[in-house]
């Protein structure tokens, strides 16, 4: 992937004069710090907390959390919480701003909107606790408060990313024969991936954040670790959870942003 883009930042260093191959140099490093940026300083981070931990002194409590075992199976409940609770936001989101969309059905755009709304509009606290009381606590009632609070970025931007397609576009796909679902698909969506899935990033990165809270339905995850350091005054439990979570969000962006460039249709910049 990084060396595609490598190749379209233009021809060989022996197509021009000096100032091109200087300014196809700059390119070129660009795109890798762009593209190897976010990877290394992780990297670099993780490091540096591993030292960090493995020179203190821990007492019983603390080794009992900052061990190989128990934070490998909250980062793994962590990142299941992240990813079944973005699936099922796709699974929403795209086919209903892709309904609501249409010519006939966009009456009904700001009823939708004004609904997910309210979803970000509610503490997300607020409601696992409302969950709670009502239905008990576990993974299902972590997965509904995720869902309703990251599916808004995808939903706007999937009505959006639709919307400013031109119609003139539109009405040529339209002139050359194609069907009104070939025009969706090839056209309509094509052109809208770029929009879409930076309401993606957008709904990760919340759901990564968001997750932490689902320590309180008892559904697992990174937020253990920053509860446990919080209540039991242990700042290098409480460190380490958080800098776990950071990490998890900046590469669950990172990943995003690769996927852009993989998908944007060629031609859009």
């Amino acid at each position: 992937m990084v060396a595609d883009a490598l190749s379209a930042a233009g021809p060989g260093p022996s197509s021009g004069g000096p100032g091109e191959i200087r300014a196809l140099r700059h390119g070129r490093t660009r795109v890798l710090l762009r593209h190897l940026g976010t990877p290394i300083a992780i990297g670099v981070v993780l490091g540096v907390l591993y030292l960090w931990v493995h020179g203190l002194r821990l007492d019983s409590i603390e080794r009992r959390t900052l061990n190989y075992t128990y934070m490998h199976d909250r980062v793994i409940e962590h990142v299941k919480l992240t990813v079944v609770a973005t699936v099922i936001v796709i699974a929403i989101a795209i086919p209903l701003g892709v309904l609501v969309s249409r010519p006939k059905a966009r009456w009904i755009s700001p009823v939708v909107l004004g609904l997910s709304n309210l979803g970000q509009a509610i503490p997300s606290l607020g409601l696992l606790v409302l969950l709670t009381i009502k239905f008990g606590v576990g993974f299902k009632i972590a997965m509904f408060g995720l869902v309703v609070y990251a599916v808004l970025p995808v939903l706007r931007n999937t009505m959006v990313g639709i919307q400013q397609v031109d119609p003139a576009l539109v009405e040529a796909a339209r002139g050359m024969g194609m069907t009104r679902r070939q025009v969706l698909f090839s056209v309509e969506l094509r052109l809208a991936v770029p929009v879409i899935l930076a309401g993606l990033r957008t709904a990760l990165v919340l759901t990564v954040g968001v997750a932490t809270l689902a320590t309180f339905v008892n559904a697992g995850g990174l937020g253990d670790m920053i509860v446990n350091g919080i209540k039991l005054s242990r700042h290098p439990v409480l460190i380490t959870g958080s800098v776990l979570t950071c990490c998890i969000a900046f590469l669950v962006d990172w990943l995003g942003n690769l996927a852009e460039d993989l998908l944007r249709p060629r031609g859009l910049s």
